[in-house]
């Protein structure tokens, strides 16, 4: 990046923090006002879903398939939504999302979408590049990197981390390895290896782990990093001036239509109103808390900081507004994107079956596009299909093939499509 920039993106921060100081107590009332008037006149889609609506006698059949599925998987509830050519055409629950207060699963649920949430990062740094804040090419780290803060720079051993591009990112392609374990699930180890007093927050974790040797030179392999998102998502938080969720709700989520979209809190008792409980496999054992409390805690509620995987995993959200997210980076017409043209193309780009995708696992030719993600308690797949359909199912359980999970629900998605694409309706529950 040029220096220019970069320093004009921070004297940007650094202003408009004066200003927000300066004016926040006589605008304070009035701006809280504005926002909670524009809040009531928007209608989340989440509030408008219920399972009846997709109440259709031909697609009777299938249902009784998923629900086999999950039976066999002993999954406890899912979600499934349908979109063809960027209308939504079936949005419906499965099963529970919470069995012991005997709640249905509901359309307007909201799940962890795990790495799904890369997805959305992606769809952020391209608006970013779009608004000229950022190159795909800009290095990360070092004096002219877009993370030059030193205590960053300073921690760096392996000087080949300072070719790190936003590219390599989001290529996987970064030279950051796990063989110290995946830096965003190894909180308990770091905190023994490093000495800290409590579980790292995002800025003391990549501090910590820039003192590591890159697994290799950026850009001539590939390795899936989950670090490499919180990366991505420290550099919108650098550039924009704003928290990853703010900027990301302000400027992909909210114009897209996505009103229900939040990053995940850690322990049952934080979910959100209307958030399923997740669910180990059978035979899973408790496991010490993220934090080294001294307590032991079910995997999906403490062992692991989902909040802090940020834009690598943490969001939660309803597969129906994640169908209507990704009619907006579609480059289809019939629902405004909230990236261009160039950016769609960038992003679904192929090169060949072994490098991923910016933000997608895998884009074909043929347009066939794959996100999945998968944590402790769940899993979630998105397909988009050549011919404009695009299934996408979220589970509030785990499973004991992990993130190969994903290649069952795709083989039931294939299945379900052959026989039952024929009969969905031609409606839209976007409304609109």
């Amino acid at each position: 990046m040029k220096k220019w920039l970069l320093a004009a993106s921070v004297l940007s921060c650094a202003v408009a923090v004066i200003i927000a100081s300066a004016s926040s107590f006589r605008h304070g009332r009035e701006q809280t006002a504005a926002t909670n008037e524009k809040e009531d006149i928007q209608v989340r889609l989440n509030d408008t879903l219920t399972n009846q609506m997709s109440e259709i006698p031909e697609l009777h059949d299938m249902d009784i398939n998923i629900e086999e599925f999950l039976k066999r998987w002993e999954i406890r509830g899912a979600s499934l939504a349908i979109m063809r050519n960027d209308s939504l055409v079936y949005a419906k629950g499965y099963g529970w999302a919470d069995a012991e207060d005997s709640i249905r699963m509901k359309p307007g649920n909201i799940l962890r979408m795990a790495s799904v949430s890369k997805l959305i990062t992606a769809a952020g740094i391209m608006k970013m590049k779009e608004d000229g804040l950022l190159s795909l090419q800009d290095t990360v780290f070092g004096p002219r990197g877009i993370l030059n803060d030193s205590t960053f720079t300073k921690a760096v051993r392996d000087k080949r981390i300072f070719r790190i591009t936003i590219e390599h990112l989001l290529r996987h392609q970064g030279g950051f390895s796990t063989g110290h374990g995946d830096p965003m699930f190894s909180s308990q180890d770091m905190i023994r290896q490093f000495h800290l007093d409590g579980a790292p927050d995002s800025r003391t974790l990549v501090r910590c782990e820039l003192t590591r040797w890159l697994g290799f030179a950026p850009g001539t392999s590939q390795q899936y990093s989950n670090f490499g998102f919180l990366l991505l998502s420290l550099v919108i938080e650098k550039l924009s001036c704003q928290t990853y969720e703010d900027y990301i709700q302000e400027n992909i989520l909210r114009p897209a239509g996505c009103l229900d979209m939040h990053i995940a809190k850690n322990y049952y008792e934080e979910r959100y109103p209307n958030e399923v409980k997740y669910y180990m496999q059978a035979g899973s054992e408790p496991c010490e808390e993220y934090n080294l409390s001294g307590r032991m805690v079910e995997r999906c509620y403490g062992g692991s900081n989902i909040t802090g995987l940020s834009g690598a995993g943490a969001w939660v959200g309803s597969p129906a507004e994640l169908c209507r997210f990704v009619a907006a980076i579609d480059g289809k017409p019939e629902v405004r994107d909230v990236i261009d043209t160039a950016s769609v193309a960038e992003m679904t780009e192929y090169f060949d079956p072994e490098t991923f995708s910016l933000g997608w696992n895998d884009t074909k030719p043929d347009g066939e596009w794959t996100r999945t993600g998968t944590l402790s308690g769940t899993s979630a797949l998105v397909k988009c299909y050549p011919d404009g359909e695009c299934w996408i199912m979220i589970t509030n359980t785990g499973t004991y093939r992990g993130p190969h999970f994903s290649k069952y629900v795709s083989t039931l998605f294939r299945n379900c499509r052959e026989a039952y694409s024929k009969y969905l309706p031609d409606y839209n529950l976007f409304g609109s």
